[in-house]
């Protein structure tokens, strides 16, 4: 009789060898030891290791709680790759909603006035007028390049046709002045203002308490300071006065070079009308002294509106007066305390642009 075939028990697939170097033993042992790994890495160690160890597909599968299937997948697959092999392969995810077009449709919408009645452009706005672009999108093109809508840029040109020649004549100053010469850097600050606001401390619903001051204020007065840099040294003289007249620079002028007597003194000056003289009686008395103007528009090339805004930033800013008086004691005590430590600027500018831009005083000193 003949016996019926039976079928016979398909033998398993071999599984992948795992055999690991030490260098891989190493960073597998590192991903399960430290606590930021992120789980699926983890728990890919864990199956590499313990295949390497010897431990069957199925015995990794129930200890660790998965499908076999799975723990297969990452030894098949450090197999073929090693440590690469592990890392999930790139997706091609949704389709993107916008293409690289509509980029250029919100930018070519950019440089148009915008609609009736406004001002300049909003991300809303640009999506209203787009209709089929969100706003959020607009957003993200515009982060992405650098684009800032609301932010407005300002400048100042000189106009001076001898900017070249004035410009070399300061800087000249500034990195080789004359042997055994003062320079020195002179301008006044007019209308400082004595603001008077409350100030104390406020306490917060939530218990906590922070100092500040009202955004209501009185006006008491303003007053004008004089200031002068010793460019040598960085040390600050200065005098307060009601105006700001030829009569009153002219006051400050002598106040100042009684400071160096006998001295050649070079003062560098903006173009101000008070600043220049309208005879010569005052320079005939003080041939000592040269005057340099910078450039129409160019201010910025004084060292003295440095240290103007230092004064500012540290010493007015914020700060309660009840009158001028109050404020030229409150100047007069930075002074002291700066000149304590007053070192000279140092000129970083390699290239004198006639723009008197704000980002020209970021190189100015240091």
């Amino acid at each position: 009789m003949v016996q019926p075939n039976k079928k016979r028990k398909k033998a398993g697939r071999k599984a992948a060898l795992v055999v690991l170097t030490d260098q891989e033993q190493q960073i597998l042992e590192s991903w399960i030891n430290a606590g930021k790994t992120e789980k699926r890495y983890a728990e890919r160690a864990k199956i590499i290791l313990a295949a390497a160890s010897g431990k069957a597909t199925k015995t990794i599968a129930r200890a660790m709680k998965t499908r076999t299937a799975r723990v297969s997948k990452w030894r098949k697959r450090f197999v073929k790759a090693r440590m690469a092999g592990l890392v999930d392969t790139p997706r091609k995810g949704r389709k993107g909603l916008y293409g690289p077009e509509t980029e250029q449709r919100i930018l070519k919408q950019l440089d148009q006035p915008p609609p009736e009645g406004y001002g300049s452009w909003t991300g809303s706005l640009l999506a209203k007028v787009l209709k089929d672009v969100g706003k959020d999108h607009i957003w993200k093109v515009l982060r992405r390049r650098g684009i800032h809508l609301q932010r407005k840029r300002s400048w100042c040109v000189s106009t001076d046709p001898q900017f070249t020649a004035k410009a070399a004549d300061i800087v000249g100053l500034y990195l080789d002045p004359p042997e055994n010469a003062i320079v020195l850097c002179i301008d006044e600050k007019p209308g400082i203002q004595a603001l008077e606001r409350a100030q104390g401390w406020l306490r917060l619903p939530n218990g906590k308490a922070i100092t500040g001051f009202n955004h209501e204020y009185k006006r008491n007065g303003t007053t004008t300071l004089f200031g002068a840099l010793e460019v040598a040294t960085g040390l600050v003289k200065a005098g307060h006065y009601r105006r700001k007249r030829r009569r009153e620079f002219l006051h400050f002028m002598n106040e100042t070079i009684e400071n160096y007597s006998g001295q050649e003194i070079h003062a560098i000056l903006d173009n101000l009308a008070t600043h220049k003289p309208k005879n010569d009686a005052w320079a005939r008395r003080h041939p000592n002294v040269h005057f340099h103007y910078t450039p129409t528009h160019a201010s910025w090339l004084n060292q003295i509106e440095c240290w103007f805004s230092i004064l500012t930033r540290s010493a007015l800013r914020g700060v309660s007066f009840t009158s001028p008086a109050e404020v030229c004691v409150a100047i007069d005590k930075f002074i002291t305390v700066y000149n304590q430590t007053a070192s000279p600027f140092e000129w970083t500018k390699s290239t004198v642009h006639p723009v008197g831009f704000k980002k020209y005083y970021a190189n100015l000193c240091k």
